[in-house]
């Protein structure tokens, strides 16, 4: 079997494996904090949007450092880190018994957290450009099909094992997909590319995301949109509380969560492949108005069946964001830097995770779950705004300067 090929379907398994297992606490964790102590529902979701946020802020100073790493010495000793540093953070908190403990590991979390979009770095490196969204889009089929099923799974066993003892299963799955990596990935890298032998320094890293106006915007995109899908995640189980009252809310909110995942896994890969022959910034606006659009129903609706049928459109739209916006960092960043601009992407990413639930938390606590919808649509109206000036202004420079 081919190289690249093989490198594909193992992360594509892996990162089923750990999409599924890390999103599948997702759905439960303001439900466990609430069983921390007597808590007012301020509180609770107050510290939901920390708890959430606080991962990925660690993460988003860590990020660049191990893109830069791996430009350096290749992508897999990342991927066997974090790896297993994911899972050990998750098999504490499931015997953690405060909500400040929790807090601390989900903090250490965020120092290893990187699995997914080190993956993506590993795959882009030696995927050819002109397929880059075709690949990418069924790498991220994996992801997506492990982010579908993770919540049902986890809400399902949170009903019938309790909230413990889910943690301790989610650890030991993303360690056994650690395992797969350490023993079937081989990296090759790619000794023939024309700027593989330079050293960039990270002044010079800087610079060329500086100076490419589009590749500047994609990052700041990713942090708008980031922001803009993560200000429901830590709240959406207390919303589909609110709408269904029920014993089992644990597996109704993973059902909620996972007909996004439904949209993006039907979707990832023809997003994808349009970007490829059609331009990727082209893509990702018709997606940012999608998005806009589908995300204010969701903030109307009477009933549980009428949010899962919003969610798993939106999922539709969103599905094609990641992989546009990685192939075209494949399409602009030199070999040899790569691994790092990914990495400050990531770091974009993970403000907007940061940001997101922060604001979402202190957004529903003052007016109700609800509005964080209708802020959340200005949001992909702002990036859809952002992308259009840009794309524009740099087609007026190239016309110009010819």
């Amino acid at each position: 079997m081919q190289l690249q090929r093989r490198n594909l379907m193992i992360m594509w398994f892996a990162n089923f494996l750990v999409a599924a297992s890390a999103t599948m606490i997702l759905p439960f964790l303001s439900l466990y904090i609430e069983t921390m102590g007597a808590f007012s529902d301020d509180y609770v979701q107050r510290w939901s949007g920390f708890v959430f946020g606080i991962t990925f802020l660690a993460a988003f100073f860590i990020s660049p450092l191990w893109g830069r790493f791996g430009d350096k010495h290749g992508y897999k000793p990342i991927l066997i880190i974090t790896g297993f540093g994911i899972a050990s953070c998750i098999f504490l908190m499931g015997l953690v018994d405060s909500v400040q403990g929790l807090f601390i590991l989900r903090l250490a979390m965020g120092v290893v957290t990187g699995f997914i979009p080190t993956s993506l770095a590993l795959i882009s490196s030696q995927t050819r450009k002109e397929v880059a969204g075709k690949t990418l889009g069924t790498l991220q089929m994996g992801t997506v099909s492990g982010s579908l099923l993770g919540p049902l799974i986890g809400g399902m066993m949170a009903d019938i094992f309790g909230f413990q003892y889910t943690f301790l299963i989610t650890s030991f799955v993303i360690a056994l997909a650690t395992v797969l990596v350490a023993v079937g990935i081989k990296e090759k890298r790619r000794e023939k590319a024309a700027d593989y032998g330079k050293s960039f320094s990270r002044k010079d890293v800087v610079s060329h995301i500086f100076h490419n106006r589009v590749l500047l915007t994609i990052m700041i995109l990713s942090l708008l949109v980031n922001t803009a899908n993560f200000s429901i995640q830590p709240l959406l189980a207390l919303y589909v509380n609110q709408l269904n009252h029920s014993s089992n809310i644990a597996f109704l909110a993973g059902l909620a969560f996972s007909a996004t995942g439904f949209g993006n896994l039907l979707f990832t890969r023809s997003w994808g492949k349009l970007g490829d022959s059609a331009g990727h910034d082209r893509v990702l606006m018709i997606l940012l108005v999608l998005s806009a659009l589908l995300f204010i129903p969701q903030g109307l609706v009477e009933s549980l069946w009428q949010l899962i049928l919003c969610r798993f459109l939106f999922g539709v739209a969103i599905g094609g964001v990641i992989p546009c916006i990685t192939a075209y960092i494949r399409q602009m960043a030199p070999l040899a830097m790569q691994g790092e601009i990914l990495g400050y992407n990531v770091s974009f990413q993970f403000m907007g995770n940061v940001i997101g639930p922060a604001m979402g938390g202190l957004l529903s606590g003052l007016f109700g779950i609800s509005t964080v919808f209708f802020v959340t649509s200005a949001l992909f109206v702002a990036a859809f705004g952002l992308l259009w000036w840009s794309v524009r202004k740099s087609g007026e420079l190239a016309q110009s300067s010819s």
